[in-house]
């Protein structure tokens, strides 16, 4: 049969027979299909057989997002694991920063020494010598550190070269300051003297040397500093002691101690060496020092006075004039502080020189021949 209706109608048929297809044809013409329950019955389990696939689909999809959270909390418990074992690692490679670090201070440490000090440093050990000799203990603590924590082999190999080159570097300086000791006792000086008189006053900001992150000083390294400081002491006091000739002449014209006054001509006591030569010859500092005094004094004229330390002074009498010396300033042996001259009690030009320790007069002679500057001839 067929029937002819609006697209209105059409719904409303739709509405009242769920059970049949209609079929819109052109011109609005629709034809009537009958669908049996069977056909009803297939369609509903197609239906659901779709609805099936789809759902066993999304089920899968949800389970394989659920197991790949699980992966993922796996791998994270792994991550953590890791971690923890990474900050144990961490951990021994700290302690062997610190021990790095260590090494690092200490080797500053020796590096500012022998900036200031360093000289030929000696590989053999003479008897009587009361350095330390670490190179034994020190090799078995290579061997040990190799055997339980391999990778500190190398810093324990450093450590052990720093301590056989604070080692070499303690002789070294006791050794010289044996030598300036000898040179000081040949002068008829005390050493000690010169060692205590060298601690006078001090100061200045406060700049702790350490060779540990607590702040602590190896003892093989305290030991250094001290043998270095007394090394300088004693080197320091000897080039304090006059030992150049204060002027270029052939020889001495008067000697320390008992003489015929040139003026008198009775018996008197000279106090120095008189250097004869042309008027207005340089004078020269016998040794480095700090001037105390430049000008007049009785019987000496024009003089100038030089303070070398541990009570150690030098004195140059009769000059012509000072060449722009003036207190305070400081000298190096043998820069030119004066001209000779004929000023005061003298008979003509010529230098007087005193050395006195603590205001006594000492006879300059084992000064100056202690270098072999001044050839001399008595008169």
């Amino acid at each position: 049969m067929k029937l002819t209706f609006s697209g209105a109608w059409l719904s409303r048929l739709r509405a009242m027979f769920p059970d049949r297809e209609f079929i819109m044809r052109s011109q609005g013409q629709v034809r009537f299909i009958q669908i049996s329950s069977r056909v009803q019955m297939a369609a509903a389990g197609a239906a659901t057989a779709l609805l099936t696939v789809w759902l066993g689909t999304m089920g899968a999809a949800a389970v394989a997002k659920v197991y790949a959270s699980h992966e993922q909390a796996v791998l994270l418990n792994r991550e953590a694991a890791v971690a923890k074992s990474e900050s144990r690692v961490q951990a021994y490679r700290d302690n062997i920063s610190e021990t790095t670090a260590d090494l690092a201070r200490r080797q500053k440490f020796i590096e500012q020494m022998v900036e200031a000090h360093i000289g030929g440093l000696p590989d053999d050990k003479k008897a009587g010598e009361t350095v330390s000799d670490s190179s034994g203990e020190a090799a078995k603590t290579v061997r040990k550190v190799s055997e339980v924590l391999p990778e500190a082999r190398g810093l324990a190999q450093i450590e052990a070269e720093q301590l056989a080159f604070v080692e070499r570097l303690t002789r070294y300086a006791d050794r010289r300051s044996a030598s300036a000791s000898a040179a000081i006792r040949k002068l008829g000086l005390n050493p000690n003297a010169i060692i205590a008189g060298s601690n006078g006053a001090e100061g200045g900001p406060l700049m702790r040397l350490a060779t540990s992150a607590d702040g602590s000083l190896d003892p093989r390294f305290q030991r250094m500093g001290m043998s270095l400081a007394r090394m300088d002491a004693l080197e320091n006091g000897l080039a304090s002691i006059p030992q150049v000739s204060p002027a270029h002449v052939a020889y001495v014209s008067s000697s320390y101690g008992y003489r015929r006054d040139p003026f008198t001509g009775g018996a008197a006591f000279h106090a120095g060496l008189d250097f004869p030569g042309p008027r207005g010859s340089a004078i020269y500092a016998a040794a480095k020092g700090t001037v105390s005094f430049v000008g007049r004094r009785h019987g000496y004229g024009n003089c100038i006075e030089i303070n070398h330390g541990n009570g150690l002074m030098t004195r140059y009498a009769h000059l012509s004039g000072f060449k722009k010396t003036h207190v305070g300033e400081h000298v190096d042996a043998g820069t030119v502080i004066g001209a000779m001259g004929s000023t005061g009690r003298s008979t003509g030009p010529h230098l007087h020189f005193e050395v006195r320790i603590h205001g006594r007069p000492v006879n300059p002679r084992p000064f100056l021949e202690a270098n072999r500057n001044v050839q001399q001839k008595d008169s």
